[in-house]
């Protein structure tokens, strides 16, 4: 005798359509209910309309109905407020899931030997004629020694004059020199 008992595939058909009646008879209750939920609301807050005779007893009820609009959109617009906050929550919460779960690997990159030339000519398209060579197109300078930058080379190197004055004798060097 096995440890777990089978049932038989007439018995599960047999459960599983008195679950679904169960089921839909519940469904079918719980829309009676909705509907006798919506009238009940409908009743309490929208009483039937009267409408008056006279061109001031219509004004007065303009007054109150804008007066109820203008409630009832303050209420719709901090409720519209606080689903956005919570939308946004649930959206941070979401991206913050995903990133500890850590779904999200760098694929390995490969190698690709490339000529500048060819990564350019790749960016912008075959229609443009690219030339990598820079230095085609710089203009050739002659230099020119000026007597002013030699002055300025010949000056020394400034390790040699921070030596000198480094130390005790340095300072006082440094003060007869000013003085």
């Amino acid at each position: 005798m096995s440890l777990s008992k089978r049932m038989s595939m007439s018995r599960k058909h047999n459960l599983k359509s008195l679950m679904l009646q169960v089921a839909k008879e519940l469904l079918d209750a719980e829309e009676v209910e909705k509907v006798n939920e919506r009238k009940r609301y409908m009743q309490e807050h929208c009483p039937p309309l009267s409408l008056p005779h006279s061109k001031e007893e219509l004004q007065v009820l303009c007054k109150e109905l804008n007066e109820k609009i203008n409630v009832i959109d303050d209420e719709r617009y901090n409720l519209e407020y606080k689903v956005k906050l919570v939308v946004d929550e649930v959206k941070d919460m979401n991206i913050k899931i995903v990133d500890l779960k850590g779904k999200f690997k760098k694929p390995p990159l490969k190698k690709v030997r490339m000529s500048a030339d060819a990564m350019l000519q790749a960016l912008l398209g075959s229609k443009h004629k690219v030339n990598m060579d820079l230095r085609a197109n710089l203009k050739q300078v002659k230099k020119e020694v000026k007597e002013e930058d030699k002055e300025l080379r010949d000056v020394g190197d400034w390790r040699k004059s921070i030596e000198d004055k480094a130390g005790m004798g340095g300072r006082k060097k440094m003060f007869e020199a000013e003085s």
